[in-house]
């Protein structure tokens, strides 16, 4: 049986009413700053991404689910083949009347 970790700070809804709650870990990817320029008084800045970090070690039959900026790093190290991320981009992402995401069909690699 295969074992699902969520490593984000959110509970994840699917299309199908699995729920998938949050672990209390929270993998991130460092970020520094820097400005760049100014546009109507507000600063424009630069992102750099840095180290991933609280990924938990891989583990046998265990995925950990990530965000979409973690995954990203994930796939830019190829060190990883254990993380997944919510299917946020979908075309069958269920929206409320604002817009939020309410839930995905699945996930992404």
């Amino acid at each position: 049986m295969t074992t699902l970790i969520n490593v984000t700070p959110h509970a994840l809804n699917f299309n199908n009413g699995f729920t998938l709650k949050p672990s209390g870990t929270v993998a991130r990817v460092s970020s520094t700053f820097q400005q760049v320029g100014e546009v109507e008084g507000l600063p424009i800045f630069s992102t750099e991404y840095g180290e991933i970090e609280d990924l938990p070690e891989s583990v046998a039959d265990t995925f950990f689910i990530v965000s979409a900026i973690v995954l990203e790093a994930i796939k830019r190290e190829g060190k990883r083949t254990d993380c997944l991320g919510p299917a946020t981009f979908h075309k069958e992402v269920v929206r409320n009347e604002k817009g939020q995401i309410q839930s995905v069909p699945g996930f992404t690699c």
